[in-house]
């Protein structure tokens, strides 16, 4: 790097640094420099704060090919400040420091220079994250990294992931590692891995929560609702009361919450002095965070792409209460971005799985807050995508375009899980500009839960039954319109571990082996089995007949068929669920020869192939299942592309 004389204590210590973590090479301008690798520029502020985390805005102006943005800074405690930032091509980039304390020598008018270069082929293979940072396709329907390269995102749900409950050890697994109690995050990074996946969804931290005196779920001396958490099994802590401070009866019984500290016991914020339970939102603590950078850049070096959310929504009506929720949430939104914007990762600004009246706010609140965000911080510098995990759809919640101007990715989950979540899929397919979608909460193998009781059936865990609806939403939910991917989900999405009992949901290691998870790799090879042709697919359910078989149920996850292929009729990708209808297919050209395929989605199987004419209506009469004539036993992908 060339800095100027000003800047020449900061050279040394990020060059030191540099030399410490490897984030980036030691010489910036000799040729080890790459474009999407992360680089860290550390500043150490000369005045003294009364709060680090609230009084000092710092950024730094960072320019280079077709580029010139603000990139925010993070308090990293003490005096220390850090800016993480990316070449998004190859060539000069220069950044000069800034910030809202202009007096403060340690913190503005610091600048450098650097060189980034392209990775090679070699390389890119090693780590698909070279290839640049995920974003819509052109089109935007589907996802890929920004030189054009298909990301289909194939993901797991470890939502407390991020805490010591999947503790990151700085260690290398074992070759043929099995999940067990001890897991540790590269032992889980590493299983999932070999199966294909390449995303996990985490939330960032779970303020408020704690195992301690009270009920998971209860509301302070002044009826606000301080959590909303998943339950410590086998701590309870009634002592015969069973009720929260507010004398309503804990949601989730009499347990205590779960611990969700770091691994060292810290927690995300200082606890407030005024509020009892409540987190002090203007009290930052950097070594919780510190513990997260490590599962962070693991998996920025694994080729993983994560899904990382802000809070989960319980903490929202404390928040608002006794805080200006606007301007803190933002800061806080701001916080992560800053810290983790320079990773390949989806961002979500809300964990709003359910939106009750005492657990939640609005999603008009969120919104509000998410939008004050992006007036006064502006957009993720890099361009990855904003989202939420929602509660039925992001559309429906918070509407589309400059309705919501912070959202740039939808997605549907959660309530429903069973046929009924399609429509709201395909109404986001349909919508104008388009936006990927992808369903981040479709049905989860081993739970038993009313979500999870589909037409009244509640299979035991990881049974044919239980595995068959997690795969029947994994097809669904893509072929109804959410080319983007799909997450698989499991009961242990609290990540229940080591050292503790299970319960309503099972240990992490127990559920990391239900069958339903080895069905992903399945699932993307058959959409990408033409290239990246699926992410040219058009909703075509309306050309099967008939698209539900008689006597399958609305509210279930039998009987119905998808359909998805491109405006020119040349290539179609299609699903049928466990006893669905033999139909005909229409939309196609008249007269034309195509070749048929049959798809196994269990063990990720094509049969041979059949050709097929179309008639003078572009009809075709699709062939009899696999296992012959009526309706099948068992799903089936199937795949029609013309002769060529």
């Amino acid at each position: 790097m060339v800095f100027s004389s000003k800047s020449f204590v900061v050279y040394l210590f990020v060059i030191l640094q540099l030399c410490a973590n490897s984030r980036i090479a030691a010489n910036p301008d000799s040729s080890d420099v790459h474009v999407w690798e992360m680089i860290e520029i550390t500043l150490e502020a000369e005045l003294e704060y009364e709060n680090y985390y609230t009084d000092v805005r710092l950024w730094v102006e960072l320019k280079g090919p077709n580029f010139s943005k603000q990139v925010y800074g993070f308090w990293d405690g003490e005096n220390t400040y850090k800016v993480r930032l990316v070449a998004t091509k190859p060539g000069k980039w220069t950044w000069t420091s800034k910030s809202n304390q202009p007096g403060d020598d340690g913190l503005n008018g610091h600048s450098g220079t650097f060189y980034a270069h392209q990775w090679t082929v070699e390389e890119k293979a090693e780590n698909p994250n070279r290839h640049g940072f995920i974003r819509a396709t052109p089109n935007g329907h589907a996802l890929q990294y920004a030189d054009g390269t298909p990301f289909f995102l194939t993901g797991d749900t470890w939502l407390a992931g991020a805490t010591w409950r999947l503790p990151f050890r700085d260690a290398k697994p074992p070759a043929q590692y099995e999940p067990g109690p001890g897991i540790g995050f590269e032992d889980a990074v590493q299983y999932r891995k070999k199966m294909g996946y390449n995303s996990v969804s985490m939330i960032s931290c779970f303020p408020n929560w704690d195992s301690d005196i009270n009920p998971s779920t209860y509301a302070d001396s002044n009826g606000v609702y301080l959590r909303n958490a998943w339950e410590k099994f086998g701590y309870d802590v009634s002592g015969g009361r069973g009720q929260d401070a507010s004398g309503g009866s804990s949601y989730w019984g009499s347990f205590t919450a779960k611990n969700m500290r770091d691994e060292y016991g810290n927690l995300p914020f200082e606890m407030s002095e005024k509020y009892d339970g409540v987190s002090n939102f203007n009290r930052i603590n950097p070594e919780y965070f510190q513990s997260l950078d490590k599962k962070m850049e693991y998996l920025s070096a694994q080729g993983i792409v994560p899904l990382l959310e802000t809070v989960r929504r319980d903490v929202g009506p404390s928040w608002d209460a006794y805080f200006d929720f606007n301007e803190t949430y933002a800061r806080f939104v701001q916080y992560l971005v800053s810290r983790y914007g320079a990773y390949n990762m989806i961002f979500s600004g809300i964990h709003l799985d359910w939106i009750p009246d005492d657990y939640s706010l609005t999603a008009d609140q969120f919104n509000e807050a998410l939008t004050y965000h992006l007036k006064e911080y502006g957009p993720l510098p890099f361009g990855q995508p904003h989202t939420t995990l929602i509660n039925n759809s992001t559309y429906l919640q918070f509407k589309h375009g400059d309705e919501v101007p912070w959202l740039t990715m939808h997605s549907v989950g959660n309530n429903p899980r069973h046929h009924g979540v399609y429509e709201y899929q395909e109404n986001i397919f349909e919508l104008e500009p388009p936006y990927p979608t992808i369903n981040f909460e479709p049905y989860y193998t081993g739970w038993d839960h009313s979500l999870t009781t589909i037409a009244g059936e509640r299979p035991p865990a990881n049974s044919a039954r239980d595995n068959y609806f997690a795969r029947a939403q994994m097809y669904g939910s893509v072929l109804s319109g959410g080319l983007s991917g799909h997450v698989h989900g499991t009961a242990s999405y609290d990540i229940t571990t080591t050292g503790e009992p299970d319960g309503a949901r099972p240990h992490i290691w127990e559920a990391l082996q239900y069958e339903s998870g080895t069905y992903m790799q399945h699932l993307k090879a058959f959409m990408l089995s033409e290239g990246d042709r699926y992410k040219e697919l058009r909703l075509a359910n309306d050309q099967i007949q008939p698209r539900k078989a008689e006597g399958s149920p609305e509210e279930g996850l039998d009987g119905w068929s998808f359909m998805m292929k491109t405006p020119d009729n040349n290539f179609a990708l299609l699903y049928f669920e466990n006893d669905a209808a033999l139909p005909t297919v229409s939309g196609f050209d008249p007269n034309t020869t195509y070749l048929f395929q049959w798809f196994n989605p269990v063990d990720g199987t094509w049969k041979e192939v059949i050709s097929l004419k179309s008639n003078e209506k572009g009809m075709l009469r699709i062939p009899d299942f696999p296992e012959g004539e009526g309706r099948p036993n068992t799903d089936w992908g199937a795949k029609i592309k013309v002769e060529e």
